[in-house]
């Protein structure tokens, strides 16, 4: 591959690398699953960099990640149990009291609402990710799944309806 091409994709591919990641990790529920899973989706992704036609680069690369994923996932079944989602974000510097109990209150609401999204079958699971967390349009969402846009948007709505009575909310606490 020229100079000009590792230039070009580094400049297009690499801004998205957090994105997929945070989807890596919510399909593989372990975060070094995710990183290699990830690492091999770019891998794959340079390899086939010339394929790749102006367009959405983050979208192309989430639909990387997601087949990278569902093969690793294929490959892991079976010879070991998966880590529980846990959000390595929630240690929280003590400051005072108020700030103790806000703390607990937003660890413990993204604890549940990780746990909402570890329950959901994976076809509800990735589209509510790459909606609500990664915010990619329906059409994007279409894209990297490789289904209709009314499927995508069954699922979406499949998924919220779960995610709801998972987190214990009435019909007219989630419109």
């Amino acid at each position: 591959m020229a100079q000009r091409d590792v230039e070009r994709f580094e400049r297009v591919v690499l801004p998205h690398l957090d994105d997929a990641y945070t989807l890596a990790r919510y399909l593989l529920r372990d975060e070094h699953d995710a990183q290699d899973a990830v690492q091999d989706a770019v891998l794959r992704a340079l390899r086939y960099f010339e394929s790749y036609r102006e367009g959405d680069a983050r979208a192309w690369l989430l639909a990387i990640v997601r087949n990278c994923c569902h093969t690793w996932h294929r490959k892991q079944r079976g010879e070991r149990a998966t880590v529980p989602f846990t959000d390595d974000e929630s240690t929280i510097g003590v400051r005072d009291a108020r700030e103790t109990d806000a703390g607990a209150i937003a660890a413990s609401e993204r604890a549940r609402l990780g746990r909402a999204i570890a329950s959901l079958p994976t076809e509800f699971r990735e589209v509510i990710v790459l909606r609500e967390i990664e915010d990619l349009s329906y059409k994007e969402i279409s894209d990297v799944v490789g289904v209709p846009i009314g499927t995508v948007m069954s699922r979406l709505a499949r998924a919220r309806k779960r995610m709801a009575a998972a987190l214990g909310l009435g019909a007219e606490e989630v419109s």
